[in-house]
């Protein structure tokens, strides 16, 4: 194996440490999501309600904020960077336990958003630096299998807590522990040099409007951000209402439904993420097109695993089927993120990222629990509680269409990466 091939001193470290951020961001994101039920009842709204404060609130600072956190990490510090939003984010998650009326917990949900937007673009970036691309797919899909953990996390402790000392308590007892990682993460993490990895010099640092008109030229990216988009509409579609359908239909309390929901998706999503990445740097050493290939296998086979979630007659069985059902969903994730990685140029890498989780978070994050809850409220009357069960069943229309969208990065994805790998911001 020649130097090239190998990751950088200190990679494996970084890695774990980012991980563990991005685990925080999730248990801190995603702790909403099981504790839907408790906050509607005592706060008095309605699913709608609760599916823009799960959606949009969170989606749109943390999708819209990424743009100039990208732009700074892409010619500044990006270590710090992660840090101010890790800090940001815990506070506040914590000051959520502190809320009496609902619109206190929007301006919340809207801080947490704006903290955790700092996140994965500036991480990408340094994975990016620090493992070469033949070896890039498995580590950034070991960071976003960290998203898995986090939720899973989330969902376990967030159901217990409620059920032992109330949601608020839940809120404080995840938050104030991610000020601890903020010190770790300070003090023992380097920032890379930019394509270290590559034995490459820097590049010249290109122009705001250059690095946006060099990507949206790109067919394979515009297609990539289509496709991720509609994949997270059916996602987080189900992440969030997934413990609200197992409380409703099957009678679950709020820890059972975390207790059971939380490791299935945890585990199914961190193994999913896991072997997609491990699929990706295998296969796409033979042909670059198998990083698209693999999300389509996955997008096709979930859909009777989730008609089964739905219809299954007890909620054993159900999470049977939601396990395989989230592991194939997953199968997006590290490849997706590997091509946007390898389309763009050194100095637009977390701007790529920011570009792709813009449109991944503000319309497939903000719509998903929003047009459940829309649904939800639409078709109670018809069908009472289990009106969830047919609003879920309509997520399985966007996974089909991403997948049409992966086929369609493939037509231009081998001349993409090759013209990405010229020095400088051509913008041909």
């Amino acid at each position: 194996m020649s130097g090239e091939e190998k990751p950088q001193p200190h990679a494996h470290y970084t890695l774990a440490t980012l991980l563990l951020v991005f685990v925080f961001s999730h248990i801190d994101r995603n702790i909403l999501n099981i504790l839907v039920e408790p906050i509607k009842a005592e706060l008095g709204v309605s699913d709608t309600v609760m599916g823009w404060l799960t959606g949009p609130a969170f989606a749109v600072f943390y999708a819209t904020l990424a743009i100039p956190v990208a732009r700074y990490a892409d010619r500044g510090s990006r270590k710090a960077i992660i840090v101010v939003g890790l800090i940001l984010w815990s506070v506040v998650t914590a000051a959520q336990g502190l809320v009496r009326v609902f619109w206190h917990l929007v301006v919340a949900r809207i801080f947490v958003g704006i903290g955790e937007a700092t996140t994965s673009p500036a991480s990408h970036s340094m994975i990016s630096d620090y493992y070469p691309p033949a070896r890039r797919a498995v580590p950034l899909s070991i960071f976003a299998a960290g998203g898995h953990i986090g939720m899973m996390a989330g969902y376990m402790f967030g159901g217990v807590i409620n059920d032992w000392m109330g949601w608020r308590t839940a809120f404080v007892a995840v938050g104030l522990p991610g000020l601890l990682v903020a010190l770790v993460f300070w003090f023992t993490v380097r920032e890379p040099r930019r394509g270290q990895a590559e034995t490459v010099s820097d590049d010249e640092e290109p122009s705001f409007r250059e690095v946006i008109g060099y990507l949206m030229r790109r067919p394979a990216f515009r297609h990539l951000n289509y496709s991720a988009v509609l994949y997270v509409v059916a996602i987080y579609g189900f992440n969030v209402w997934g413990p609200a359908f197992l409380m409703r239909v099957h009678g679950l309390s709020t820890s059972e439904a975390g207790l059971s929901f939380g490791p299935v998706t945890g585990i199914a999503g961190f193994l999913g993420t896991l072997a997609s990445g491990a699929l990706s740097d295998r296969m796409t050493t033979r042909d670059v097109r198998w990083a698209m290939w693999i999300p389509v296998v996955g997008a096709v086979s979930t859909i009777p695993f989730c008609v089964g979630f739905l219809f299954a007659p007890d909620p054993q069985l159900a999470l049977v089927f939601y396990g395989a059902q989230v592991f194939l969903a997953t199968f997006w994730m590290g490849p997706t993120f590997w091509v946007c990685q390898g389309l763009a140029k050194l100095r637009m890498r977390a701007m790529a990222s920011a570009l792709l989780l813009l449109s991944v978070n503000l319309l497939g994050m903000g719509l998903g629990p929003v047009l459940i809850g829309v649904l939800n409220d639409a078709l109670r009357s018809g069908f009472g509680e289990a009106s969830i069960r047919y609003s879920l069943l309509v997520l399985c229309v966007p996974m089909l269409w991403a997948a049409a969208h992966s086929l369609a990065v493939n037509r231009t994805l081998e001349s993409d990466l090759a013209l990405a790998k010229t020095s400088g911001a051509e913008t041909d």
